[in-house]
């Protein structure tokens, strides 16, 4: 295995020193800060960045960026490439699309060792003459490529002005994602409905036993999943495409390799869109555990006013939130006429599992369902172990339809050896007792949080919040695609992953269920896909410095102070993703340099992003020298779902759109208004 610690160590001396001190936990029982942000000063004054004369966003074509050159060097950390630069070769691969793959090192510390190869496809300019370059799209999904041939219109207007470009980080897309890893990461949502200490070290073994088989599997590739490689792995795309500087989109996950590209190569960076950013500059475990906590309180009040001004909701004119808390004075409650019941923990817990916008009709079914005594709805949101996969074929990956298969594959070495089975001692988990889901699908008619239709709830077909009905454009089926407000992490498809969940869609390992194309999204709380390598990325880039379970029930304590209802349970969600994992190499959090020199970012944030906390994000943005803020009333991922649901005027497309085009950055404090969920005015 390629020794990158060593070499990250010494070549990032600006990552805060290692993962250990800049995870340091908070364990005292200090008055919490507030860190919510909710606007950010004006831009530091910069250079001027040379622009072409500004045309419409509406016509065929405007200005962009000069060819100022690119700085020789980038801030400490940085890996200047290779001599010489990889000639892309592109192949028509079906839907409109080119394809190509680039071979980049496995470690860009050691560029002239081991390669991997980063596979790309390109939705070309629609009109050539008047294209204007480049532009680099990574939507945070596990397979960026299937998901935009799925669903084209997610980023398709963008080829009116530049050639997009899709990008598959490193150990995601077809190559990567699929087959990476011999098991799926287990359920973090697993963990918050577990009680004691054997059940938490239960997690923990179970995630080991995925983290060790990932590691085996990946080899050399296994170290390089993290942010700072890809970051250098888009400046080898860069170059390859002939552009002096990266115009690039990345939503929720992909956002985080711009956040390390500007870091990295702040004199090669164009104009940025990041939507749904997670912060990365963080370093404290509390304070993140409690902006997570916050985020997911305030959706449930968000939730509350959407089913008010909803007609139709099944709570009527009720308050959701004191409907909640009377359920949980009641509990438990019983499943329907049998004698299974749950426990006010988990109803907490199914709650929380629902607050994903594309979820609210259900969990408002479950809800009004439950008030009649019956908890069947409830219980259905819970999680429950996903079946066991069975390890894949030693076979090359699966292409995108109509490609022809490529020698090396994403985040695989060139001419590696097969994927070798899960090791020794790996166990299927118990099912959780006090519920339903006697197997991992559960009864007929409902399953769990892994794949679940809900009795009584919105059928397949439902719309999700704000959507139109279904069988439009802006339908809010799995089935039609489109999406309500997104999930971290993940692409324009999470909330229509969130109701292929409710519409009882259980994916197994090379199946595509529809709506949720290539297994999960990135960094997405609860999504567990077969193979899955998502989970060793977050924890080289992310990794918390996890308590033992005692010190962390004195943190969870803290939490329940400051969101007693659902919002306390977002803890365990996150330390769920590294517990048990071992301390590996990677892209520790911490807080930009200063004197970075870029462009203007331009970063949107969702108010209704429960995943990726609003308040985290624009304190991300605004260690970004002239960054600013676009708030907007929808979730993450909110621009590809409007594109998916064709809403092409609608305020944030607009404004991205100028700023991507002509440069133009919105208003200081301009609020885009919700699109995909009506009955959240702001």
């Amino acid at each position: 295995m390629i020794p990158v610690v060593a070499a990250v160590t010494v070549l990032v001396p600006a990552a805060g020193g290692g993962v250990g001190q800049a995870m340091r936990l908070v364990a005292s029982p200090t008055p919490w800060p507030e860190r919510d942000v909710t606007e950010l000063a004006e831009p530091r004054p910069e250079a001027a960045w040379p622009e072409k004369p500004r045309q419409d966003t509406a016509g065929s074509a405007a200005s962009e960026l000069g060819a100022a050159g690119p700085q020789e060097r980038g801030v400490a950390g940085a890996v200047r490439p290779a001599p010489g630069r990889e000639r892309l070769v592109w192949s028509e691969c079906g839907g409109g699309m080119r394809c190509a793959t680039l071979p980049v090192p496995a470690d860009w510390a050691r560029p002239r060792e081991a390669r991997v190869a980063v596979r790309l496809a390109m939705m070309p300019a629609q009109d050539p003459l008047r294209r204007l370059g480049a532009l680099v799209v990574n939507t945070g999904a596990a397979s960026v490529v299937r998901e935009v041939v799925a669903r084209p219109d997610a980023v398709g207007e963008l080829a009116r002005w530049f050639d997009v470009v899709l990008v598959e980080a490193r150990g995601a897309g077809d190559g990567g994602h699929a087959g990476a890893c011999p098991r799926p990461r287990p359920d973090p949502a697993r963990l918050q409905v577990a009680e004691g200490r054997t059940a938490w070290r239960a997690f923990a073994r179970d995630n080991a036993v995925y983290d060790r088989a990932c590691r085996a599997a990946l080899g050399a590739a296994y170290a390089g999943l993290t942010s700072w490689q890809v970051a250098h792995d888009l400046d080898a795309v860069r170059a390859a495409l002939g552009e002096s500087r990266l115009r690039y989109l990345g939503n929720g996950y992909g956002s985080v390799y711009g956040q390390a590209y500007l870091e990295l190569f702040p004199g090669r960076a164009g104009r940025m869109y990041l939507e749904g950013l997670p912060d990365h500059t963080e370093t404290g475990l509390e304070r993140r555990l409690l902006a997570h906590a916050r985020a997911q309180e305030r959706q449930l009040g968000y939730f509350r006013d959407w089913c008010r001004n909803r007609p139709g909701c099944p709570l009527g004119r009720a308050d959701a939130v004191r409907v909640f808390d009377g359920l949980v004075r009641r509990a438990p409650l019983r499943l329907g006429g049998g004698e299974r019941t749950v426990s006010g923990h988990e109803i907490a817990a199914a709650v929380w599992a629902g607050l994903t916008p594309a979820r609210w009709p259900a969990l408002a079914q479950a809800l009004s369902r439950a008030r009649t005594g019956d908890a069947t709805g409830l219980a259905a949101l819970l999680p429950a172990e996903p079946p066991q996969p069975t390890p894949p074929a030693p076979t090359a990956a699966a292409p995108v339809p109509g490609q022809a298969a490529s020698a090396g594959t994403a985040g695989t070495p060139l001419g590696a050896g097969q994927t070798p089975p899960a090791p020794a001692g790996t166990r299927p988990s118990e099912a959780l007792p006090g519920r339903s889901g006697a197997t991992p699908q559960g009864p007929a008619g409902a399953t769990s949080r892994g794949g679940a239709a809900v009795p009584g709830t919105a059928a397949p077909g439902a719309a999700a919040p704000g959507t139109a009905a279904p069988g439009t454009a802006a339908s809010g089926t799995a089935a039609s695609g489109a999406v309500g407000s997104g999930v971290a992490g993940g692409g324009v498809l999470s909330d229509a992953r969130a109701a292929s969940r409710t519409a009882g869609a259980v994916s197994q390992p090379g199946e595509t269920v529809p709506g949720v194309v290539g297994g999960v999204a990135s960094g997405e709380v609860g999504e567990v896909g077969p193979a899955s390598a998502e989970g060793v990325r977050w924890c080289h880039d992310f990794g918390l410095a996890v308590p033992g379970h005692r010190l962390f029930l004195q943190v969870e304590a803290r939490l329940r102070k400051a969101a007693p209802r659902v919002g306390w349970l977002s803890g365990r969600a996150e330390v769920a993703r590294c517990l048990g994992a071992a301390r590996s190499p990677g892209w520790a959090p911490h807080p930009l340099p200063a004197g970075l020199k870029v462009p203007p970012v331009l970063v949107g944030v969702g108010r209704l992003d429960n995943e990726t906390p609003s308040s985290g994000a624009a304190r991300a943005a605004g260690q970004i020298p002239g960054a600013r803020v676009l708030w907007h009333g929808d979730g993450q991922g909110a621009y590809l779902a409007q594109g998916v649901s064709r809403l092409r005027a609608a305020c944030l497309r607009t404004k991205v759109h100028d700023y991507l085009v002509n440069g133009v950055l919105p208003k200081q404090g301009t609020f885009c208004p919700g699109e995909l969920t009506a009955g959240n005015a702001p």
